[in-house]
């Protein structure tokens, strides 16, 4: 056991090391104060976010960029709150193109469904999806019409925060989402990506087009960002860029009980077993080995002996954590909270696994099959 013990921590060790220097090599990325040029159509399907909204709709009042380029798309899944309401009200007396459009129902996915309705109606060139639980950066558009001119991407991979309070739960939730977060981007930075985020994902219009959308998968409830995010790398790689830029953040809240973040994680966990890249999941089955055997060792071996591969992941893991959380700007969350949460993690992460493949979950007042 200890030699296999000793494989997979090096494994390990090699990937997160990897991902570091990725996360290094790729540059931030400075407005450059071009004149506006894209034109946007963002999309957020909403299902009883009355509470989330107001948030999200004063950010959008706050943007900086000429209103004639762009238009929001909010797509009504079903809420039965004041959710509509909210928005129509909001931008009432606002000079700015919106529109609430009802979400058509053709699939396991209603997320997928949303954003298919509305591209179907979207009149710009470029789609820019998020969440309705967001806050968009005053800069936000203007980030992503400079990367684009100066790129010429076909989708572009934008960074998501997350905003929390000083409560175990929600740090925990920071931690884990960091790691998502830095392992984004250092992904990039080694030339594979492999993992995006819907809250802050921008593609061209033409290019959902011609790689039938969400085709292929629309039996997968969740997964309306990475799985069309495998079909554009498959068809141009090189195309699919990260903008690295702290004005282009887009900022989110956790889950607010144990029970929901478990769902949500369980979501998200269910779409590895259909990613078509062998490699990701083999990366998925290496964390998941090695947060097994942490709790294998805790569990099991001697006292002497129990707390090395738990100190031996912490220390990896800082090398990753170390950078995404400078970037972020949560580098006192470290001190206080680290080592806690990497207690917990792999608890959590084993236990997660297992529920995404032997159970259903629920999620927005909704059951799910895996």
């Amino acid at each position: 056991m200890i030699w296999f013990l000793v494989f997979i921590f090096t494994c390990y060790a090699i990937l997160i090391i990897s991902l570091t220097r990725g996360f290094y090599k790729i540059d931030d990325f400075t407005i450059q104060n071009l004149d506006s040029k894209t034109t946007f159509s963002v999309i957020i399907p909403f299902r009883n976010e009355a509470e989330n909204l107001p948030l999200l709709l004063k950010s959008i009042d706050q943007i900086k960029y000429p209103t004639a380029l762009v238009e929001f798309l909010f797509v009504d899944d079903a809420s039965s709150d004041t959710s509509v309401e909210i928005i129509e009200a909001f931008f009432s007396n606002l000079k700015m193109t919106v529109r609430i459009i009802k979400n058509k129902r053709t699939s396991n996915s209603p997320k997928k469904d949303a954003i298919t309705t509305a591209i179907n109606l979207a009149q710009n060139d470029w789609i820019l999806t998020t969440d309705a639980d967001c806050i968009l950066p005053e800069n936000w558009l203007y980030s992503f019409d400079n990367f684009i001119q100066e790129n010429n991407p076909k989708m572009v991979v934008a960074p998501v925060n997350y905003k929390v309070e000083n409560t175990f739960l929600e740090q925990f939730q920071l931690l884990d989402f960091m790691s998502m977060q830095g392992t984004t981007i250092g992904g990039f930075g080694i030339d594979f990506p492999f993992m995006c985020n819907g809250a802050n994902l921008g593609y061209k219009k033409e290019e959902f087009i011609l790689n039938n959308g969400f085709e292929g998968n629309n039996t997968i409830a969740s997964g309306d960002d990475v799985f069309l995010f495998e079909k554009f790398l498959e068809k141009d790689k090189k195309s699919v860029l990260f903008l690295k830029s702290k004005e282009a953040i887009v900022t989110t809240f956790p889950v607010k009980s144990w029970s929901d973040l478990i769902n949500q994680r369980v979501r998200w966990a269910s779409k590895i077993g259909n990613f078509k890249s062998v490699k990701v999941k083999l990366i998925g089955l290496l964390l998941l080995l090695t947060n097994f055997l942490v709790l294998y060792y805790l569990w099991f071996e001697s006292v002497a002996f129990l707390f090395i591969p738990f100190v031996l992941k912490m220390i990896i893991d800082l090398f990753l954590f170390l950078p995404t959380l400078q970037f972020f700007n949560h580098k006192k969350s470290i001190f206080k909270w680290y080592v806690l949460a990497s207690l917990v993690y792999p608890f959590f992460s084993v236990y997660v696994i297992f529920k995404s493949v032997f159970f259903n979950y629920n999620w927005k007042g909704r059951r799910f099959k895996k």
